[in-house]
């Protein structure tokens, strides 16, 4: 496994995202077997474990912690806070003792005593970011926390809040279907030195490959109304997919491989952060980090990606429609 830096933290160049062990993507597997999993990704020198209390809500953090206890202190472990309804939160409005009360159940869920890497969740657009700033500030010099970010911020709000307490890192959506953080907030990670951690780098695993349009998806398994899987949008958006067979075909990988190492290759501050919920698919996404594209490879690809448009997306208010928790 090869490691790149998030500011002061040396993280796997390949991190493993964890809610899908609780809910999000239909039936989930039974506890035992995803220990073994994140165990088996630890063994192959991923890192990076992701969480958060939106996640089930909350019973994603207690597996998660049950989990890594056995090697806690040789990981990079992530979770968030959800800025609205937050316990013991007097009022509407987002307040310092709300958030230390999210972060001390949090660390109760994660059977720890630190967090090494603490979001404000999907911030909203009105966020008083750099108040939440001051207060990470404080966490920080308690040691609560060793770092902190933010998840689906703007280019603003990440210079405003970075000016008061340096971000780590900032979280959103990421992958060959989704690329409007390239305008303006992948830019001012790199102009600050602030990491940028891609969650759904396979676009909920249309990117594999491994789906088509006659494929059913049971329960809360949020692709049930992502548009990008509708029959429609997985036939219009093939061209993208023989794009990465052909590139799979000649690396001797899987299309799933060729789309991280498109990012990895990309900048050497992004961290995708794939869900693996099966032992093949621990072994494949962990295995990007060694699949290196040549300077021309990647050019051909990201010329190839200009030219072809994609159908569809993942909308919140689309996720909403499923009854489930709206979280990355």
């Amino acid at each position: 496994m090869k490691y790149r830096k998030l500011r002061d933290l040396e993280v796997s160049a390949v991190g493993m995202g964890c809610m899908g062990f609780s809910h999000g993507y239909g039936a989930t597997p039974e506890e035992k077997e995803s220990i073994r999993l994140m165990h088996l990704a630890h063994d192959l020198g991923c890192n990076f474990f992701d969480t958060a209390e939106a996640y089930g809500p909350y019973i994603n953090e207690e597996l998660v912690g049950k989990a890594v206890k056995p090697f806690r202190d040789k990981i990079i472990l992530i979770s968030k806070f959800v800025p609205v309804n937050l316990p013991g939160q007097t009022g509407e409005k987002l307040s310092k003792q709300g958030v230390r009360n999210a972060l001390e159940a949090s660390l109760k869920r994660l059977q720890t005593d630190y967090i090494d890497l603490y979001y404000e969740h999907r911030v909203p657009l009105d966020s008083d970011v750099e108040e939440v700033a001051h207060w990470m500030g404080e966490f920080i010099k308690e040691g609560k926390i060793r770092a902190w970010g933010q998840s689906q911020s703007t280019a603003e709000q990440i210079r405003k809040a970075h000016a008061v307490t340096p971000l780590t890192a900032v979280q959103s959506e990421y992958s060959m279907m989704e690329r409007m953080f390239e305008k303006e907030v992948i830019p001012t990670c790199e102009d600050l030195r602030i990491g940028f951690v891609a969650f759904s780098p396979l676009a909920s695993g249309f990117l594999s490959g491994k789906y088509d349009r006659n494929t059913l998806y049971k329960g809360d398994d949020v692709r049930r109304v992502i548009t990008r899987f509708s029959p429609e949008n997985v036939d219009a958006n093939q061209p993208l997919l023989d794009l990465l067979h052909e590139f799979a075909n000649r690396k001797g990988c899987t299309p799933a491989q060729i789309s991280l190492a498109w990012m990895l290759k990309k900048k050497d501050f992004i961290v995708p952060i794939p869900g693996m919920r099966k032992e093949e698919r621990v072994r494949e996404n962990l295995g990007a980090a060694d699949i290196e594209l040549t300077d021309e490879e990647f050019d051909a690809l990201e010329k190839a990606l200009d030219n072809i448009p994609i159908h569809g997306n993942r909308t919140d208010e689309d996720i909403a429609k499923l009854g489930t928790v709206k979280s990355s």
